[in-house]
């Protein structure tokens, strides 16, 4: 299982790369503009612009996204 993690002080995030395929709404899709793709899999480059809102766990279709503020 190939899981890449990314902290703040306030979130935890995690995107599952055998599952991410780039669709890239996560990148489109976000308020706080956290995401970018980089080697065609989701970065969660910009953490520290969370704004806790769970959109990127939504609109995945994969469901690759984990994240600790969404259940």
């Amino acid at each position: 299982m190939d899981v890449k993690t990314w902290k703040s002080d306030a979130v935890t995030i995690e995107v599952d790369y055998d599952k991410c395929t780039g669709h890239a709404m996560c990148v489109d899709q976000c308020p706080g503009e956290v995401y970018e793709l980089t080697g065609g899999k989701a970065v969660a480059a910009y953490i520290d612009q969370c704004i806790e809102c769970c959109t990127c766990v939504a609109v995945c279709p994969e469901e690759a996204i984990v994240h600790s503020s969404c259940d």
